[in-house]
């Protein structure tokens, strides 16, 4: 579904701070010598910064658009490669790694073939390190979802999709080992997690762009998702000056391979 927007997915969705990339080199040793897989690269956030690291990066992703436009912007780094396959499918060709990357892309991997894909494909000692946004809120700011909550229900009413963020302490509080996505089992290590507050700031046709790269709105018929990012948008520029923020809590979770 992302496929569909390469260009304004690239645009509208949120980065990866640098001191995530200093923390994952820092627990795992990756340098210039690593050898990294990033698995469902999109057009290339994460590639980005793992290429200016200067280690040798082989990226998979599915889209075969999404694929071309991280070509595109990384085609001044001889240390990456991209090839466009999804991680299950993909050929290996006895390629193995000193570390594994997913940046918000493993929940889309099948649980049953990749963690042990993730194991078969790392040297041993290797990592699997899972990037990711949460989005938060904090108490007595304003935030979207609550200006705009009757308009969801309006045009798309009962979705499961929608509800508020959860509040940015609480999930802080929490210690989800990998978070939302099956955990492997004994084939990878106790997780080490950190925690990393980014925001985004929108006018209301930019957060409704951002909007129309999200998955509980592409999953939207046209018909339904248009109207109603429409109706945010002019809500977001009528009761919130025309500027709102979107406030992340981004998450590095990192667990080595067991022997």
């Amino acid at each position: 579904m992302f496929n569909e927007v390469p260009e304004l997915y690239d645009r509208v969705r949120p980065g990866y701070p640098d001191e995530l990339f200093a923390d994952l080199c820092a627990v795992t040793g990756m340098d210039e010598r690593s050898s990294v897989l990033e698995v469902g690269c999109g057009t290339g956030q994460a590639t980005r910064s793992l290429a200016s690291l200067g280690c040798s990066v082989t990226a998979v992703e599915p889209g075969g658009d999404m694929a071309a436009l991280t070509r595109q912007h990384l085609a001044s780094f001889r240390n990456v490669e991209v090839e466009t396959s999804t991680f299950e499918e993909w050929e290996d060709r006895g390629r193995r790694f000193d570390a594994l990357v997913a940046a918000s892309s493993w929940h889309w991997v099948d649980p049953s073939i990749g963690w042990q894909r993730a194991h078969d494909v790392l040297h041993p000692g290797g990592w699997v390190a899972l990037l990711g946004h949460v989005v938060v809120r904090r108490p007595g700011e304003p935030e979207v979802y609550a200006e705009t909550a009757d308009l969801h229900e309006r045009f798309s009413s009962g979705n499961p999709d929608w509800g508020d963020p959860p509040l940015e302490e609480d999930v802080r509080g929490t210690d989800e080992s990998w978070g939302l996505v099956d955990d492997p089992g004994p084939l990878f290590g106790p997780t080490i997690v950190r925690w990393y507050p980014t925001v985004q700031w929108f006018t209301g046709d930019g957060f409704a762009d951002h909007l129309r790269s999200l998955s509980p709105y592409r999953k939207l018929d046209g018909d339904v998702r248009e109207p109603l990012l429409n109706a945010v948008a002019e809500r977001i520029r009528t009761r919130m000056g025309d500027r709102a923020s979107r406030r992340y809590l981004s998450v590095l979770r990192v667990g080595r391979r067991a022997q």
